[in-house]
């Protein structure tokens, strides 16, 4: 097979020309590129006898495990699509997901079979629902994945993918609580790989470290970017400073992608300045900021080539790069660890004022726009919102920055009112819709707050009903009623007692106002 163009193409050239070598090991079970690709084409089987075929999607929900890869190339080769699923989110969420995907099947693992059970029987789309076993064997009510797939035929579909066919179908959370699912192409994809290739140092011989949640795109890009080159992949299920540190050393890592407040964790590990890290060759880091602090330590106990990558789920990943050797630790060019650093080749990046839409001057805080190959494709099914995100091509990601004479990006705040705790994004106005429903809150408003270990957290300012419920509410009350009914990482940590939200004449809610007493004094307005 010649050049890989499509998320199918890796299976089948792998699977064929690797098939011995080593495709995913987690834990003690290792599955080769043969074995991987044979259980895809059962899977691929056993989908396309459930209704499954080309563009339908097939929706996942499980921590990282092997089976992720296998629904996720399975259907591929029926040029369908896989929906991974957030596994934090709560079952509201996840049946609006679901429903909205149009999945036809349903894949769960064993953790979440007590979370299915609250929303399977509302399922608009879903025909077929299969459960993947847990140690202990098959226990629900549900099919057992294995079982189903066992002795399924193992002949390749056949099914043609193109560039513009969608790879990858993330969900986004939405600025007006309405979760949006994000079409990234081949084409999308396959346009970063060569350029990820080169600055990362991925080939056929990497170790790749596959830590974060395989439904964002650090996690199952990240994955996929060194599965297309027939890397080792080793598959972290649970995140464990300790054992992450542990398995770079067993398992001679090459390459791993980490969140910032990870890498932070484990330098808190005891013992890990003594670690035989050789092997590492890059590891690439994002999603939130990074203190100089953190940056500096881990350059000097890893001691390998770092790149931080910013980068959005509708921009396919990162779009600027912050090279290894702009990772300046102690001289004359420190500032740039403050910057995300450059475009990557054919990226289009350009600072725009809101207010008139002109491009800004050199060191102006305006919103940050790109352009290029790795745009999506679009929103999934929301054309507005499609229409309202890009401009003849431009993707406005919400976030603030600014460019230094020598092209540098800095981000600075956000436009929107998005708070990224631990890497994950949190929108203000999901969590607010939440708390206006419990009786005794007559106003709130969400906002974030510097958190020395997520970066930021919520924190919910609340105006009290004029009621019996809002006399007696509690801080306690405020946010056991937010996690019954959203993810954790989503809910307030804190929170404020207000007599009135400040608004502007148009009834808007003054975020910035509520927002500058947390960050008075620091030099950007996320931490």
């Amino acid at each position: 097979m010649g050049k890989l163009s499509t998320v199918a193409d890796i299976i089948r050239a792998h699977g064929a020309g690797r098939a011995d070598h080593p495709a995913l090991v987690l834990g003690d079970r290792e599955v080769t590129w043969g074995e991987l690709a044979r259980r895809s084409r059962q899977v691929a089987d056993l989908l396309a006898a459930s209704g499954v075929g080309a563009l339908d999607r097939v929706a996942f929900l499980d921590k990282n495990g092997i089976e992720h890869f296998e629904v996720f190339f399975g259907a591929a080769l029926l040029n369908a699509v896989c929906v991974d699923v957030n596994w934090r989110l709560a079952g509201p969420e996840i049946e609006y997901i679901v429903n909205d995907s149009g999945a036809k099947v349903l894949i769960v693992g064993p953790d979440f079979v007590p979370v299915l059970e609250t929303f399977a029987d509302s399922l608009s789309t879903v025909s077929t629902i299969l459960v993947i076993a847990g140690p202990g064997g098959p226990t629900s009510r549900f099919e057992d994945y294995a079982s189903a797939v066992d002795g399924r035929n193992d002949t390749d579909p056949g099914a043609v993918q193109t560039g513009q066919d969608v790879a990858f179908q993330l969900y986004s959370s939405g600025t007006t609580g309405r979760p949006k699912g994000v079409l990234l192409s081949n084409d999308n994809f396959f346009a970063l790989l060569p350029t990820a290739r080169d600055m990362w140092r991925i080939d056929a011989d990497t170790v790749n470290l596959v830590a974060m949640p395989l439904f964002h795109i650090g996690g199952g890009g990240w994955a996929i970017a060194g599965m297309c080159s027939g890397a080792t992949s080793i598959i972290v299920r649970d995140l464990d400073p300790a054992a992450l540190v542990q398995l770079l050393t067993e398992k001679s890592i090459t390459n791993a992608f980490l969140v910032p407040a990870v890498l932070q964790f484990m330098l808190q590990v005891p013992g890990v300045e003594d670690g035989d890290y050789s092997a590492l060759r890059a590891i690439v880091y994002g999603a939130s900021p990074i203190s100089e602090s953190v940056l500096a330590k881990s350059v000097n106990i890893f001691k390998c080539d770092f790149w931080q990558a910013y980068g959005l789920t509708e921009t396919t990943g990162a779009i600027v790069n912050l090279a290894s050797e702009d990772h300046d630790t102690e001289g004359s060019r420190r500032h740039l660890l403050r910057s995300c650093g450059k475009p990557g080749p054919g990226v289009g990046l350009r600072i725009v004022d809101t207010d008139t839409q002109l491009e800004c001057e050199v060191g102006q805080v305006g919103e940050i726009w790109v352009n290029g190959p790795q745009i999506m494709l679009g929103y999934w099914n929301m054309p507005e919102e499609t229409a309202g995100s890009i401009t003849d091509g431009w993707f406005h990601t919400g976030d603030a920055g600014y460019l230094d004479a020598e092209g540098y990006l800095y981000i600075h705040d956000r436009v929107k009112d998005m708070i990224v705790s631990g890497g994950e994004n949190v929108y203000p106005a999901e969590v607010e819709n939440v708390l206006m429903g419990h009786p005794g809150i007559g106003d709130v408003a969400v906002i974030g707050v510097p958190d020395e270990k997520w970066g930021e957290s919520p924190k919910a300012l609340v105006v009290r009903a004029a009621n019996d419920a809002g006399a007696a509410l509690t801080e306690r009350e405020v946010i056991d009623h937010a996690r019954e009914r959203l993810a954790k990482f989503k809910c307030p940590t804190t929170v404020e007692w207000l007599e009135v939200l400040p608004r502007n004449p148009s009834g808007k809610v003054l975020k910035k106002d509520l927002r500058e007493p947390y960050w008075a004094g620091r030099d950007r307005r996320v931490s």
